[in-house]
């Protein structure tokens, strides 16, 4: 049955010029999506204009009332109607539209908020008095002489007022009270020489602070330290590794957490391009890639990257709220994060998160003590040879009635001997960072004595990741084996498709999958890795491409292979239940402590917890 197409009218559609106001409307709906786009606008521009202290207010999620006061360098009396025009900015002339060292350049953010709410700026420059002026839903006032000391003084109230359809569209107070407090935690973490100061004044007067943080000081990276430790937490900063890589004309700087401290979700992710913070799939991909062989794939690297650059090698005018950027070379992007995380991560060796031993330590529950305070017992630490004398007139003597009970017992202690004659220079077995064994639990974990506590090893996780390490540097040198398939695959596909998958071509050679052009949108596959056994090519090749599409790039050829190796690591690594020599629990000690990444499994769980005596002092009530 014919239907009538509403597209298509019989009277010609007439070409109109749209007026200010609604074309700041529209451009409002680009760059104001919510109460956080507001504030991000507004904190920008506060920034730009050199503030080394700010101030956010909002009530009621930022829907009534947002108001951001810096101490920059404010707008003089005669430029408050002009910084309201449309594309009227300080920031750039014009003539260079990639030359950019400031967050805002459109000159959009003002007129757009004035266009949807009740906007009033008041500020005061260096030299001039203080003046104010108003915008509700388009219409500008006159500018007023105002009471302000120094800096700008930006309040914004009823957001979308103008359009109240977009209102429908606002979640709970809650929610975007905590978007808004994302939004100012990203901006301090791009400057930590600047202080933040974020009230929710929902109900009137002065309000409640949800969120400070002080100027830093010392060197950037110093700086960085702290803010971070102030924002993701003081255990991130414990277990992140400094990261300071430099690749032609890329700088990367920041902070990556080490495997072990790792996320359910990817919310521990914070990415920088010349200080504006940036959610971009192809870092964001980077990231997860340099994570690749430490973590599950249900468990998020936690990380906060800084990538400075000149502003002609990166466009920042590609999305709307600017929250995304394109490279001139994206692979050279990323291939500086990947590289310079993995060689972190390698430089760490075997180290393992700290909230390891911190999860350990709350497993363990006191005894009730009723209503009654805990009691402390004041004991001074005995010398080693106090101990030893103590440790042999309390040593039990031979029991027949307990021989038939031997074979039953499911952990063995090693005997403290006295190294007779040490190597000269070569440090005590204590003295290392995983210390001496001393004993095996339920034949499957290594409790080992250092200076300073005791570390607990689950021997066949951390010697699976070693024999797992081995194979990958083997088949590294020596390459992926290839197997030549009988009659070669082919695989139809679009040409776009097509040449997105031959320009990797190369890469997929090196891992054992060949693939050759065959005319037109196909491909033929020639060889497979031969580790993998009998493959469906179709199948690999279209999921290679899903991967190109989605990430910019493709692991999966050798995700499949690492976990071949892994599950021939896991085959050929030392089982739970065997017992264990004390010279070959030292041995896997020793290896562990000379091996990158064996801090944690193939999965990324740890392969240890060390305890500190300390710790395990105040577990028994001592101090």
């Amino acid at each position: 049955m014919p239907q009538t197409d509403p597209k298509i009218s019989e009277n010609r559609p007439v070409i109109r010029q749209l007026d200010d106001a609604a074309i700041n409307r529209i451009a409002a709906g680009e760059v104001v999506e919510r109460p956080a786009s507001a504030v991000k606008e507004l904190v920008e521009n506060a920034l730009d204009a050199g503030a080394r202290r700010i101030e956010v207010a909002y009530g009621d999620g930022g829907k009534t009332l947002i108001r951001v006061t810096d101490d920059g360098c404010g707008i003089a009396p005669g430029d408050l109607p002009l910084a309201l025009a449309r594309h009227a900015t300080s920031k750039i002339d014009g003539s260079d539209l990639l030359d950019i060292h400031t967050f805002g350049f459109r000159g959009e953010a003002l007129p757009s908020l004035g266009a949807v709410g009740r906007l009033r700026i008041t500020s005061r420059a260096a030299g001039e008095d203080a003046a104010e002026i108003v915008v509700e839903g388009g219409r500008m006032g006159a500018v007023k002489p105002a009471a302000l000391s120094k800096g700008t003084r930006v309040e914004l109230r009823d957001l979308f007022y103008a359009t109240p359809a977009r209102l429908k569209f606002m979640r709970s107070d809650r929610a975007e009270a905590q978007a808004i407090t994302d939004v100012v935690k990203r901006l301090a973490m791009a400057e930590p020489f600047v202080g933040f100061t974020l009230r929710d004044v929902t109900g009137g007067g002065e309000g409640r602070v949800t969120f400070r943080t002080e100027p830093e000081s010392g060197d950037l990276f110093d700086a960085l330290h702290g803010r971070l430790a102030g924002i993701i937490g003081k255990e991130f900063a414990e277990n992140a590794l400094r990261i300071d890589a430099e690749r032609e004309g890329l700088h990367l700087v920041g902070y990556a957490a080490l495997p072990t401290y790792s996320r359910g979700s990817a919310v521990a992710q914070y990415l920088f391009v010349n200080g504006r913070p940036v959610k971009d799939k192809l870092l964001v991909g980077a990231l997860r890639g340099a994570y690749f062989d430490f973590l599950s794939r249900d468990r998020h690297p936690a990380a906060a990257l800084f990538i400075d650059c000149d502003p002609h090698l990166v466009d920042v005018n590609v999305h709307p709220a600017k929250s995304e950027v394109r490279f001139r070379d994206p692979g050279m992007a990323r291939g500086l994060i990947v590289s310079a995380l993995r060689h972190a991560l390698a430089e760490a060796g075997h180290r393992a998160s700290t909230t390891v031993a911190g999860a350990t330590l709350g497993a363990f529950r006191p005894e009730p003590m009723g209503d009654s305070p805990a009691r402390v017992y004041q004991m001074d630490r005995p010398s080693f040879g106090a101990r030893t004398t103590a440790y042999a007139a309390q040593a039990p003597h031979a029991t027949p009635g307990f021989a038939e009970f031997s074979d039953a017992y499911s952990a063995r202690v090693e005997p403290v001997v006295e190294e007779t004659a040490p190597e000269e220079g070569a440090p005590r077995l204590e003295a290392l960072p995983l210390g001496a064994a001393r004993a095996q639990v339920h034949e499957n974990y290594i409790v080992a004595q250092t200076e300073t506590g005791m570390v607990l090893v689950d021997q066949h996780a951390a010697h699976e990741r070693l024999v797992y390490e081995k194979l990958k540097h083997q088949m590294a040198e020596n390459g992926v084996a290839a197997q030549a398939l009988l009659i070669p695959e082919i695989v139809e596909l679009s040409e776009g498709d097509c040449a997105r998958l031959l320009a990797v071509a190369e890469e997929l050679t090196t891992l054992g999958l060949t693939i050759e052009p065959f005319g037109g949108g196909a491909v033929a596959v020639r060889e497979t890795p031969a580790i993998l056994g009998e493959v469906n090519a179709r199948a690999m090749v279209l999921d290679i491409l899903d991967e190109l599409d989605d990430q910019g790039e493709s692991l999966l050829v050798r995700a499949k292979i690492e976990a071949i190796l892994s599950r021939v690591a896991c085959h050929g690594s030392i089982r739970s239940g065997r017992r264990m020599r004390a010279d070959e629990m030292n041995a896997l000690l020793r290896e562990m402590e000379a091996t990158p990444h064996s801090g944690q499994c193939n999965h990324g769980r740890p392969t240890y917890v060390e305890l500190k005596l300390s710790d395990i002092e105040r577990l028994f009530g001592r101090t």
